[in-house]
């Protein structure tokens, strides 16, 4: 997967912050946590892509929203929450252990971009690579389409 096709589904999650903390397991905070994480998806595509100038500030805070953000997200699938979402599939509960390991590596992989912050675009389009292989392997196997 390349940066544009991150920044296209970036887009397409609303590509807006949230501060929603809520920890209730409904679709409404699972779309918020997602959302935080296209947002924080966008701004670095818009560098990447030239959009927008290198602003290191702007990388740090992406990439530490991306890392807290999803260790969280797995919290949201609580058993008792299998019903009502409809993005959301059943294999998430039956997968868990798989689940919360996905979540987990986007988070060490957007850690490790953090530790060795990328300098410039082209650098900010290959972690975008990194974490867009995540995001669309965990979205393959455990969301529904529409």
């Amino acid at each position: 997967m390349n940066w544009k096709a991150v920044a296209a589904a970036a887009a397409m999650a609303g590509m807006t912050f949230s501060s929603v903390t809520a920890a209730d397991g409904t679709h409404d905070s699972r779309i918020a946590l997602m959302k935080k994480i296209g947002g924080s998806a966008g701004a670095m595509a818009a560098i990447a892509k030239g959009e927008k100038p290198y602003d290191a500030e702007t990388v740090k805070a992406a990439l530490t929203t991306i890392a807290t953000t999803a260790k969280v997200f797995p919290d949201q699938f609580k058993p008792g929450t299998e019903t009502g979402d409809e993005a959301a599939s059943p294999k998430i509960w039956e997968n868990m252990d798989d689940f919360k390991a996905r979540a987990a590596k986007l988070s060490a992989d957007a850690e490790t971009a953090l530790a060795q912050l990328p300098a410039d675009p082209a650098a900010i389009g290959a972690t975008m690579n990194t974490l867009g292989a995540n995001c669309a392997g965990c979205h393959k196997a455990y969301r529904l389409g529409k």
